[in-house]
């Protein structure tokens, strides 16, 4: 399969066309026009410093459903302890930085570049990307980030600075999405980590009928 080459015009190729990697497009820019078409399609951009924008689409396609995380007996207890404090939105760019400056097994640099960041700003100031911070005190210890369109959340990063801060976290927010009716949380990404949450993959066909009906606008 080819790797589509991007303009100015604001379009993706369908995502049966990508490569056996995932690979789909390369160029274009990080406008927020752009960034939502490509999350209504389930695309996401991923790319290191020194290389153009690449696009990617992931399938099969880890994801759960916000009442379907799975909720350890050790993150259980911080829970009802309330040994951290969970808030959404209250620092967006910060949690971005501290996600880009996560060191990962396997990867050199990040792709959280300051680029990245603020296209996601804007795309926070306009509604669409949200944050959630992890506090043991007034100290940021953990968060995540990611898109909300329709019924879908699509996360794209986390850290955590203290033990089961992430998780502590994603869980909060899941409980959230599940009262506001959210369908599913995209992991994006299989690993391991969020295996232990309770994600688990979904094949090509589910996942395109998931986005069809969040109105993602696939043929």
């Amino acid at each position: 399969m080819p790797v589509y080459s991007l303009d100015d015009e604001l379009i993706f190729p369908h995502p049966i066309l990508r490569e056996p990697d995932g690979l789909m497009a390369v160029g274009g820019d990080l406008s927020p026009e752009r960034l939502l078409l490509a999350y209504r399609w389930g695309i996401f951009p991923w790319y290191h410093e020194g290389q153009p924008i690449l696009w990617w689409w992931l399938a099969p396609r880890l994801m759960v459903r916000p009442g379907d995380v799975h909720i350890s007996h050790s993150v259980r207890n911080y829970l009802n302890q309330k040994k951290y404090k969970v808030t959404f939105d209250q620092d967006f760019t910060t949690v971005m930085q501290r996600c880009s400056s996560v060191k990962r097994v396997g990867q050199e640099g990040t792709w959280i570049m300051p680029e990245m960041i603020d296209a996601y700003t804007t795309l926070h100031q306009l509604g669409y990307a949200h944050s959630v911070e992890v506090w043991e005190g007034d100290q940021l210890v953990g968060g995540l980030y990611g898109i909300a369109l329709g019924k879908i959340f699509f996360g794209e990063s986390m850290f955590a600075e203290k033990p089961n801060a992430s998780k502590v976290g994603f869980v909060t927010l899941a409980q959230h999405l599940d009262k506001k009716g959210f369908l599913w949380i995209d992991c994006q990404q299989d690993t391991p980590h969020m295996r232990t949450l309770g994600a688990d993959l979904v094949e090509e066909d589910d996942f395109l009928a998931i986005l069809r009906e969040n109105h993602a606008y696939i043929v």
